[in-house]
């Protein structure tokens, strides 16, 4: 029962974490119904540390985009990703520096269903008027090439605001990019390389915050969370890419108000399981 709890966890995590629904604010929900017998510090580092299995994802099915090194490209295809990456560590300093400065306040004061709740309202709103209008605008950057250090900065700002949960982290900077002239898919492939040292910077702090203590347990609970959460992400990750050529992010705004009243209808009648 407890690894079918795990695999649950994998699967949102993995179809949540690129969609810009807020993984951090379903895993949080799950967390609410479907509790694992482990430790609240193990579970606290579990849920952003399944999420390494998710941004696997992103290198594997990037990886020639994302590797400068390559013998196939050219010198001006290196030079496109050298400076890809040096846009994409831009974008990082924003959450880095108040990320580090809000951290634990905010896991103290905000990992809870009724902020995660409110934040799917209020951001699901947010995406619905801006994809209004968005559609009188012409994109002011259609390639990720043309994404400039200015702009990337800015959606990196945006990325700050992920920092309460239930937000999005890929919602943010993909409003973010939307909202300073970026397409739909570059604003979202920007999205995902930027997870990268993201994520790995915070899975990184957690681990070394509850240190390299586990049990044989705790190793497969792991272990098998990451390795689901990394399947599902590609399938979500080429969902996503495919999705946005069509349509555009609405849909993904009335979703996140129904979850969103949803949750606010079950602590009102139930109340805060917490």
């Amino acid at each position: 029962m407890e690894l079918l709890k795990v695999v649950v966890l994998g699967i949102v995590e993995g179809l949540t974490e690129w969609l810009p629904v807020s993984s951090t604010g379903h895993m949080i929900l799950i967390d609410e119904f479907i509790q694992l017998n482990v430790t609240k510090a193990f579970m606290d580092m579990f849920l952003v540390v399944i999420q390494l299995g998710a941004i696997l994802a992103v290198v594997v099915l990037n990886a020639g985009k994302l590797n400068p090194f390559l013998k196939r490209k050219s010198a001006q295809e290196r030079r496109e990703t050298f400076d890809l990456w040096g846009k994409v560590l831009v974008a990082c300093l924003p959450a880095a520096v108040i990320g580090l400065a809000f951290n634990k306040y905010m896991e103290e004061h905000f990992m809870n269903a009724p902020v995660v709740a409110s934040t799917l309202i209020f951001y699901g709103i947010l995406f619905i008027l801006v994809e209004r209008w968005n559609k009188t605008r012409t994109p002011r950057v259609e390639h990720l090439a043309q994404l400039d250090y200015r702009t990337a900065f800015i959606i990196g700002v945006f990325q700050v605001l992920s920092l309460v949960p239930g937000t999005s982290r890929s919602g943010a900077t993909i409003l973010g990019g939307i909202i300073f002239g970026a397409s739909r898919y570059v604003a979202t492939e920007f999205t995902f390389f930027l997870a990268i040292p993201v994520m790995f910077g915070a899975s990184f702090l957690k681990l070394v915050k509850f240190g390299w203590h586990y049990t044989g347990a705790e190793l497969v609970i792991l272990a098998l969370g990451m390795a689901t959460a990394f399947i599902v992400s590609i399938l979500s990750i080429r969902f996503l890419l495919r999705y946005i050529k069509r349509n555009d992010f609405t849909a993904f705004g009335w979703y996140r108000i129904a979850l969103g009243i949803v949750v606010l209808g079950y602590l009102f009648l139930v109340g805060d399981p917490t």
